[in-house]
């Protein structure tokens, strides 16, 4: 599914539209996230126990920058909602997003 996503936000940002891109992306690394956990025989549900699996993941990978990634996901998440952030900062986004993903899938491999 995160593949899948990326893909879509790449069509919004074609398409100029920042809102759906930064959501999809979100979708995406939630999606990965929720992958790793599964490898690992844990289900996670809602946020907090996302952010709770990513916070052990960047401890355990001795990796500060997957928590950094993390929290750029998230903003395009609170983007959707409130809509603030410039095209280029999505696009932006979507690319730390990616980066996550790539990291997530060295862990799940």
């Amino acid at each position: 599914m995160s593949k899948k996503y990326l893909r879509e936000a790449e069509e919004f940002l074609r398409k100029g539209d920042g809102v759906q891109a930064g959501e999809k992306a979100w979708g995406a690394a939630d999606q990965a996230v929720k992958v790793v956990a599964a490898k690992r025989g844990k289900e996670l549900r809602g946020h907090s126990m996302l952010w709770e699996f990513v916070e052990e993941l960047s401890t355990e990978l001795n990796d500060e920058e997957l928590l950094t990634l993390w929290h750029v996901a998230n903003s395009l998440h609170v983007n959707f909602y409130e809509s603030w952030a410039p095209l280029h900062a999505v696009e932006r986004g979507v690319r730390d997003v990616e980066k996550f993903i790539e990291k997530l899938n060295v862990v799940a491999s």
